[in-house]
């Protein structure tokens, strides 16, 4: 039960995709939060999503709605590219801030962002919601526990499809300096959950290959050249000495899906389906020990589940709801993020290692 005023928060990006199908029906359903106003790039669409919202509040400049005193947050939930520049001026005016991952399209932005947040005492939140997922919380649950025991090999696979084919408002993701790509969004987001699950990675190996370089726009029946990667596969070793193995490609057709798999001395833990963003209710978790003939359902507790039934069924709100139920609370009581913008640097510079050990083909030693 809320014991404290909901966070009125700002939405810039409330025209976009991510926003209204996630950030919106989140900010609405739960008691913590309170969709105080939306941003877009202009004035009409900011107020036709106001009307859409039932939002009082819209802008079509982000200074001006960093100038409404009665903000107190801001969800910046746009391309990435953008993130840098909306972000900073949101901390630049005293708003705490969620930003959606990756934060910036670089390390040196998202190192920028993390510093002057601290400097400006904001508390921050990047948008790596599986760190809020009720099932991947209750796997690290059962890894401090000790189901498994001692960790000795981890592997994880996602395979997507449609790669070879997408809409022309989807092909700036092409070029890979822009920093949204399968390294950084469909890699990154499993690869923290993976590491939130088990533990950071001490060294990696790496591949890091665009496969598909050139993608048929559907609308405008054009081919655009691609420098993005579309597959990643990495070995490694964790704190623990446990091995890794991962995987995550994009590809024409039928992709696999997910697989999560954590071998231990006393039992296996593993997670089927759900690799992809709003699917929590696709997330299985099994497990056996080492006297169990076969693996059995895990249930996931209710006490994990923040956020009300109505947003649980909204799909991609579900855990971006328990991202901003935990992220409330934060500004509230001063208790800690997860994962705040120091964690997103963290990312930043893990993925950095992988693309340096694919690169130049030597392993890379990851700074914790």
């Amino acid at each position: 039960m809320t014991q404290f005023n909901p966070i009125r928060v700002g939405l810039i990006g409330a025209g976009g995709r991510w926003g209204p199908r996630a950030h919106v029906p989140a900010l609405k359903g739960v008691p913590e939060t309170e969709l105080y106003a939306v941003c877009t790039a202009h004035a009409d669409t900011a107020q036709a999503a106001a009307d859409k919202f039932g939002v009082t509040r819209a802008y079509g400049d982000d200074q001006q709605l960093n100038a409404d005193a009665q903000l107190e947050a801001v969800a910046v939930a746009v391309r990435v590219p953008a993130h840098y520049e909306l972000t900073k001026h949101a901390i630049e005016a005293g708003k705490h801030v969620f930003c959606e991952w990756p934060l910036g399209a670089n390390t040196k932005e998202a190192e920028d962002l993390a510093a002057l947040a601290r400097r400006k005492n904001v508390r921050t939140m990047v948008g790596l919601q599986r760190r809020a997922s009720p099932a991947y919380l209750y796997m690290r649950e059962l890894i401090q526990q000790g189901y498994v025991g001692q960790v000795l090999a981890v592997n994880m696979i996602l395979m997507g499809s449609g790669v070879l084919t997408r809409p022309s408002d989807r092909t700036w993701q092409r070029d890979v300096t822009l920093g949204a790509n399968t390294l950084t969004i469909t890699f990154g987001h499993v690869l923290d959950a993976m590491c939130m699950v088990v533990g950071e990675l001490t060294e990696v190996s790496a591949i890091v290959a665009t496969q598909v370089p050139q993608w048929f726009e559907s609308d405008t029946k054009q081919y655009v050249d691609v420098t993005s990667p579309d597959n990643i596969v990495i070995q490694g070793r964790l704190e623990n000495g446990a091995v890794v193995n991962a995987c995550v490609g994009v590809h024409p057709y039928h992709g696999s899906g997910h697989r999560l798999e954590i071998y231990g001395k006393d039992g296996t833990l593993m997670m089927i389906g759900g690799g992809e963003a709003g699917q929590e209710a696709n997330r299985r978790i099994m497990g056996g020990k080492k006297d169990d003939k076969t693996l059995q359902d895990l249930p996931v507790p209710e006490r994990l589940k923040w956020v009300p039934e109505a947003v649980r069924k909204e799909g991609r709100a579900y855990d971006v709801g328990q991202m901003w139920v935990k992220f409330a609370e934060a500004i509230r009581t001063g208790a800690p993020v997860e994962a705040d913008f120091d964690h997103a640097v963290r990312r930043h510079r893990l993925l950095d290692a992988i693309r340096k050990a694919s690169a130049t083909g030597q392993r890379q030693k990851v700074a914790l």
